[in-house]
């Protein structure tokens, strides 16, 4: 990876959701960077807090009843929270573009994907129709559409599950961002059309550079295309590192159940291994450790202290009590 520094920072981000049941914490002190030209991963379950990560980088958390209560964003050195919705709307979509997690329902089924896609480019873009329109074409043709022209004045309606990802990766490429959020570009489509949307996403990346965040579920993903990735539980990071690092040395029992549940083909089980119980009620989260009621090797105290995230030697951060004997750095209380 070229020395760069981060074109994106995330720094200690909570965003709350204020409802009459309750404050739901759904990112609870998540920090991370990104640089250009890098793939960073965030897995977990749902309702880990990935993809409310990604929509506060955003800044389209719905308010209410959601809000960033503390924390910051920083993009190319400057803070996105202090900056107006009318700037935003000029970073997002040119400088940051996300994939969002459905493309059934992303995409408006009134309107074709013509004017959906040149909406985008002329609003970002100095061009006249003509110009957006031949851009959007060139687009469909990158992203693998046959017959762009033609299929630019088609409704989503007409375009399959896989065509229409297709199509949201054109649109969130039309003015080529300097970092892509992914959110499940892979979700409901078999694997012939994943893989060919992964290697669709890995060159697009080399082509023009952009730093690219991953959300998913699903590990496999993450070791086809990631370079760090980190895992969240219950709307915090509890592991982060490389990704040979994590396959190959996994330290919280967290992970090691995200990687168990993993069908191997040289170690053929009858029943896949699952982790016991289900994610906490983040409304209400009981003091200690939050992976504490599902975890095998859970201790009395991990159900009074909450883990602090540390790190060792090969840049590993870990949240789990397991650690805290050893000599380790305390990076977030």
């Amino acid at each position: 990876m070229a020395d760069h520094l981060p074109i994106l920072e995330v720094k200690d981000l909570h965003t709350h959701f204020f409802t009459k049941a309750g404050t739901v914490k759904a990112v609870d002190g998540v920090s991370f960077s990104v640089k250009p030209g890098e793939t960073l991963g965030i897995v977990g379950e749902s309702g880990s807090g990935k993809s409310i990560t990604a929509m506060s980088v955003m800044k389209l958390v719905p308010s209410p009843p959601g809000k960033i209560v503390s924390g910051d964003i920083r993009f190319n050195g400057e803070s996105l929270l202090l900056k107006k919705e009318k700037e935003m709307r000029k970073i997002r979509g040119k400088d940051i573009s996300m994939i969002f997690q459905d493309p059934m329902t992303s995409l408006n089924p009134v309107f074709s994907v013509e004017k959906q896609m040149m909406e985008t480019i002329l609003t970002h873009e100095n061009m006249n129709k003509q110009q957006a329109r031949n851009r959007a074409i060139e687009l469909l043709d990158l992203v693998g559409i046959p017959d762009a022209a033609k299929r630019l004045k088609n409704y989503p309606h007409e375009f399959s599950g896989g065509m229409r990802q297709r199509v949201m990766i054109a649109m969130a490429l039309a003015c080529n961002p300097k970092v892509l959020i992914a959110d499940e570009p892979t979700t409901a489509l078999d694997v012939t059309i994943q893989a060919q949307i992964l290697d669709l996403l890995k060159k697009l990346q080399q082509e023009l550079g952009m730093a690219i965040i991953m959300i998913t579920h699903d590990l496999g993903v993450v070791a086809e295309v990631c370079d760090r990735v980190m895992v969240m539980y219950a709307g915090k990071p509890v592991e982060f590192s490389s990704v040979k690092e994590l396959f190959d040395h996994p330290k919280h029992p967290y992970t090691w159940g995200l990687l168990s549940s993993i069908p191997q083909i040289h170690n053929r089980k009858e029943r896949l291994e699952a982790i016991k119980g289900l994610p906490p009620d983040l409304r209400d989260l009981a003091k200690g450790c939050s992976f504490a009621p599902r975890c095998t090797h859970v201790k009395e105290e991990c159900l009074t202290k909450d883990p602090a995230l540390l790190e060792d030697e090969t840049d590993h951060f870990v949240r789990c009590l397991l650690y805290e004997q050893e000599e380790k750095v305390i990076i977030h209380e």
